[in-house]
């Protein structure tokens, strides 16, 4: 990727909020909504970055901020990939580390007024994430975890995507639309000729995603379009719209 391509994937990923933007939003309930991006650092294929994950989940709480009044924050951008292992460049933190980081980083918010998260998960792998909020909600700590499978399957079904979500699995039509809409210059060549199904994976906690796929992808990367991207995105953005009614009792933005 050249430097202008790096830039350009980087510019988005950290908000840009001085402490006298936090400020001025005020302390109205429906602005002590934090969001949380979580995403990996993983293999892709040989098309998609490393960093797949954390764009994608960046782009859904971009789009979530502009939608509604919620404190941004930047990703957390290495989680628990180990099913990844057998690609170079994938690198992984414990779960026990991902669940404490979130919590500390909860905490911390509520320590400063903000007494509500919402973590934004990019990487399906990240399985602690929805421990981490079952505790805190029964903690009676206000947290939630975005998006739900049902919210992909409403997203997925509005953007016309073809692939199932079962056959969607890793690096495919959905995560290959995101980032042509977002991300374009991150996209290398390849991802038009590198299908692979593998719907049957009752054994990858143990065999991991190299007992199914050479390549690293299972899906149908051929089939993605910015124009999907796009859509799956805006419909992600109003799916959130009854979470932050259920956290807040607010609605949208205008």
């Amino acid at each position: 990727m050249s430097g202008s391509g790096i830039r350009s994937a980087a510019y988005g990923l950290v908000p840009a909020d001085t402490t006298e933007d936090v400020r001025t939003r005020g302390t109205d309930v429906s602005t002590q909504v934090a969001v949380l991006p979580v995403g990996s650092f993983e293999q892709h294929g040989a098309y998609l970055p490393l960093a797949t994950d954390t764009l994608v989940a960046c782009a859904v709480a971009r789009e979530i901020a502009a939608a509604y009044p919620v404190h941004l924050l930047p990703p957390v951008t290495i989680s628990c990939s180990h099913e990844h292992a057998a690609w170079p460049g994938t690198v992984s933190i414990s779960s026990v580390t991902l669940h404490a980081v979130v919590r500390d980083i909860a905490a911390s918010l509520r320590r400063s007024g903000v007494d509500t998260l919402v973590v934004v998960n990019g990487h399906g792998g990240n399985y602690v994430l929805g421990n981490v909020v079952q505790e805190s909600s029964a903690r009676g700590e206000r947290m939630a975890l975005f998006p739900a499978a049902e919210d992909w399957e409403a997203a997925r079904e509005r953007a016309g995507v073809a692939t199932s979500l079962l056959t969607d699995m890793h690096a495919g039509e959905i995560e290959t639309s995101i980032l042509l809409h977002t991300h374009p210059e991150c996209v290398r060549p390849g991802y038009e000729t590198s299908d692979f199904v593998a719907d049957d994976r009752r054994h990858l906690l143990t065999l991991g995603m190299s007992g199914y796929t050479d390549s690293g992808v299972i899906g149908r990367p051929s089939l993605g379009s910015a124009e999907k991207g796009k859509a799956l995105l805006a419909s992600l953005a109003e799916s959130f719209g009854t979470y932050f009614s259920m956290l807040t009792g607010s609605g949208p933005t205008e």
